[in-house]
């Protein structure tokens, strides 16, 4: 792909993917003030397959690969995420913990894949391993900063989330090595009709009976919450990003995703009032300098 410059309809695609995935955060505590993790995840991939899984054809990908894609970035990357900011975990440091999933691609990638890491990479890994000692160290000593809403568990299943939706990384990655002509958009969408009926049988089985038709006394705001995670951030933001990465090299286009972090915790405190102990902050800064190690490394070789 030869290097071309970004026009400013680029520059405004790639400020509104940041803006989207950064907000998606508190968007998805909202939502969970009216709906279960379960009800949330059909909910918000109900909203991402209607009505284009009635206009986009089944994309040319087998179909395992587009129902491991639907069961680990559906299923597992948010039923887990889900879980995370209901039992313990805030929208702004959520933002900040799934970038993580960087460098369980790069794990994932060295095992299964036998790509080796490069040394920017390698670099990024251990500030990225400070970065989370950090995070655990606030739960060892707690009174070396304020009082937080996070909890161990909140943060291993947030770490969890990101590790699944390095795994589906992973298979997009397979399905782009093995498929040249699919449709991205196609993959996405039909890969999210995969996430419906199995959170819909979890949360028949494991929600309480008390809640299991709460969903239908729901908020307005929770309904626009869902509405948002399914239609602006799944299908609008991927669409916009997949876009890019078609026009550019992926490392002139990468480097702006450093920005949902902070654009995250920025919504976090501001609108949720969200508090971020030092440690908490000490781990935040390893791991955006982490992610930028990764991200900008490459740009830094001589050509």
């Amino acid at each position: 792909m030869r290097p071309t410059a970004l026009t400013g309809r680029d520059l405004a695609a790639t400020l509104a993917v940041v803006m989207i995935w950064g907000v998606n955060f508190v968007v998805m505590k909202f939502a969970l003030r009216d709906f279960t993790p379960f009800q949330l995840g059909a909910a918000r991939y109900v909203f991402a397959v209607l009505p284009l899984v009635l206009l986009v054809r089944w994309p040319n990908v087998a179909w395992k690969w587009v129902v491991g894609y639907g069961l680990l970035q559906g299923v597992g990357q948010f039923g887990i995420l889900f879980f995370a900011l209901k039992v313990g975990m805030t929208a702004a440091l959520a933002s900040v913990l799934q970038q993580t999933q960087v460098f369980w691609t790069a794990l994932f990638g060295f095992v299964l894949l036998h790509e080796r890491a490069s040394r920017p990479l390698q670099v990024g890994m251990v500030l990225a391993a400070l970065g989370l000692a950090c995070f655990a160290f606030n739960y060892v000593n707690p009174s070396a900063g304020a009082a937080s809403a996070t909890t161990p568990l909140g943060f291993v299943l947030t770490l969890c989330a990101a590790a699944m939706w390095a795994m589906s990384n992973i298979v997009a990655r397979r399905v782009q090595q093995t498929y040249s002509d699919y449709s991205p958009l196609a993959f996405v969408v039909w890969s999210s009709l995969v996430a419906v009926l199995p959170f819909a049988a979890l949360s028949w089985a494991f929600d309480p009976e008390a809640s299991r038709w709460h969903w239908m006394e729901a908020r307005t705001s929770s309904w626009l919450a869902v509405a948002y995670l399914g239609w602006v951030a799944t299908i609008l933001g991927y669409s916009l990003w997949t876009s890019l990465l078609k026009r550019h090299p992926a490392n002139r286009v990468a480097p702006f995703s450093l920005g949902v972090p902070v654009v995250g915790l920025a919504t976090g405190m501001l609108v949720l009032g969200e508090a971020i102990t030092p440690w908490q902050w000490a781990g935040t800064a390893l791991l955006v300098a982490a992610l930028g190690c990764v991200m900008l490394g490459g740009l830094l070789k001589p050509r």
